[in-house]
């Protein structure tokens, strides 16, 4: 058993009322360790969330996602850019891009994002760009022609293919692919669990991470009253479709007051992860409106 401590008491980046793009919301950010530094890209919003309160999206009521980038040395203080690197393009992200996850597989960084079209709250998509320098991005179009959200890439092959964890409600799933086009083996990895604080859905958090029993995989998970909480599973070494085991304690929940209110109240949700010496980063949205980061020393994660 293990839980996260918070490295700060308050949000490490909140939004910036002079930039247009992020004067809302920063939340829901990818992390990646390159060069000695931790490179965040984090969903930023330029309005309220008002329109979630319809059955379906408005145009009065639009709210635009694009992505900010950062950079820190010490895992807690970001310089952030002034204006967005990676922003909607046509139909199918309309109403922007969101959730970053970015693994890197060579010399290359894959990040799967989620696309948002807005003709329904559905009308979500896993999309992937690709990446060599983290500001510059190649689009490679939607990868799941289906609604479908929490995507993410495993840094390591399996058998010899690229392994995408996503979402078919509530479960988490995985699929797999010879090319990043074509995807096959869908299997549920992970099951969402009646009665209790992740009955109502689940999804991948950063994607999995090696470590010396096999893979961490941080998950967010969604009770009946809509309070989100990370949890934490190990996964096969050899094969990361199979759980070895499940915690059956959230490692991290809403406790700040501005992890309680905000756009979406009761809200800790991850997309990135790093190892930096020895230590584990964790960085998640609070409340839909702010980030923070928590941690925990690498030789203290037991199952």
């Amino acid at each position: 058993m293990f839980k996260l401590r918070r490295l700060s008491d308050r949000p490490i980046l909140e939004p910036i009322a002079e930039h247009v793009f992020e004067r809302e919301a920063v939340f829901n950010c990818g992390v990646v360790l390159h060069e000695g530094k931790i490179h965040m890209l984090y969903r930023a919003a330029d309005r309220d969330f008002s329109a979630l309160l319809h059955p379906e999206p408005l145009e009065e009521y639009k709210f635009v996602s694009t992505l900010g980038y950062a950079v820190s040395e010490d895992g807690i203080n970001f310089e952030r850019e002034k204006e967005p690197v990676f922003v909607g393009e046509g139909e199918q992200e309309a109403w922007g891009v969101e959730d970053p996850r970015i693994s890197k597989i060579g010399d290359t960084f894959y990040m799967i994002y989620t696309g948002f079209g807005g003709k329904r709250w559905d009308n979500h998509r896993i999309s992937l760009a690709t990446s060599k320098d983290l500001r510059t991005w190649e689009r490679h179009g939607v990868l799941l022609d289906e609604p479908n959200k929490d995507g993410g890439l495993l840094e390591d092959k399996v058998d010899g293919k690229f392994m995408l964890f996503h979402r078919r409600m509530p479960h988490i799933w995985a699929a797999f692919s010879t090319d990043l086009r074509t995807w096959e083996g869908h299997r549920i990895v992970m099951e969402a669990i009646p009665g209790g604080w992740e009955e109502a859905k689940i999804g991948i958090a950063g994607q999995p991470i090696r470590i010396p029993q096999g893979y961490l995989l941080i998950y967010h998970a969604v009770d009946r009253n809509k309070v989100y909480r990370l949890g934490a599973a190990l996964l096969d070494g050899e094969d990361p479709s199979k759980v070895v085991r499940r915690l059956p304690e959230p490692i991290l929940e809403p406790e700040m007051p501005w992890e309680k209110a905000g756009h979406v109240p009761n809200v800790v949700f991850s997309c990135g992860q790093v190892v930096k010496d020895g230590f584990l980063y964790v960085y998640y949205g609070g409340a839909d409106q702010v980030i923070g980061v928590a941690g925990v020393e690498l030789d203290k994660i037991a199952f």
